[in-house]
């Protein structure tokens, strides 16, 4: 199994208690779809209980890694043919001519823009198993044309067998720095979270999770808010079409109260499923 980020270690177990409930949930309709070049298209709507309504438009444009070769008459330029590189360039010189043959690779972008209706214009720029194998990086710009403001982000992910990383930069608040890593080793688990402020040379955050993970089930143990809630986690893949989780959280900031909550999944047919899910509270 692949290792997971820092913030799915538990994942399972808090999808089945917080996903599907609709009457707790936000309403969202997501219509997509695909021009013939490539261009993918998403619109997104989202509603809130309080009558709170967003959404945004969505254009993806992904160009697949190629490359190409040109030549260029040019002289006492000399330089090995290296294909790893994105530029490379070999001198070729014969009796009486001299060229320079060029490579130049595609490094495969993904470009996505969008416009929201809170007047919000953002960009994404990506780019995967380019820089290093295992290493996605992307760069993520809004701006506000009513105030004039803007913002940019830059995230890198990297995963290999056993270690999946992540780093988050925010640019210009700060900037701020969020970075994770998840260790793993026949299924066991263990990552780690910090917030670093750049202009205040100070950590702002810090957490730290323990798991197992196999096929039927999983556990795990989290310290959130600098280490300050703990919570741990269960959940069993009974068979094909039963499941169960629990989840108890304490905040030792908060008192003795534990929070415990419990839920089931089961399913009907291959369209339809029910769910049930009931908090309890210790002591109450």
């Amino acid at each position: 199994m692949s290792i997971p980020a820092f913030s799915d270690i538990a994942k399972s177990s808090n999808d089945l208690l917080t996903k599907d409930f609709y009457h707790t949930a936000a309403s969202n309709l997501e219509i997509k779809s695909k021009a013939p070049n490539g261009v993918s298209f998403n619109v997104k709507g989202k509603s809130t209980h309080d009558s709170n309504t967003a959404g945004s438009i969505e254009a993806k444009y992904k160009d697949d890694p190629s490359g190409t070769f040109f030549n260029h008459l040019l002289f006492l330029i000399r330089s090995p043919l290296d294909k790893s590189s994105n530029i490379s360039s070999q001198a070729l010189i014969r009796p009486g001519q001299a060229s320079l043959l060029m490579f130049y690779r595609r490094a495969g972008l993904t470009l996505t823009q969008a416009w929201t209706t809170a007047n919000v214009l953002d960009t994404k720029i990506e780019v995967e198993n380019q820089l290093a194998k295992g290493l996605k990086a992307e760069l993520l710009t809004h701006y506000l044309p009513k105030s004039n403001t803007y913002g940019a982000k830059t995230n890198l992910y990297f995963k290999q067998p056993n270690f999946h990383g992540r780093a988050f930069f925010d640019l210009f608040k700060g900037p701020t720095a969020t970075i994770d890593a998840v260790l793993g080793h026949e299924g066991f688990l263990v990552g780690a979270e910090a917030g670093y402020d750049v202009q205040k040379a100070a950590i702002t955050r810090y957490s730290a999770a323990v798991g197992y993970t196999v096929p039927q089930y999983s556990a795990a143990i989290t310290a959130t808010n600098n280490l300050s809630v703990f919570a741990a986690s269960y959940y069993h893949k009974v068979n094909s079409d039963v499941e169960a989780g629990a989840k108890a959280t304490w905040d030792s900031k908060a008192g003795d109260k534990v929070g415990l909550e419990v839920a089931s999944k089961w399913r009907l047919d291959p369209t339809s499923f029910a769910k049930a899910r009931r908090p309890i509270s210790w002591p109450a």
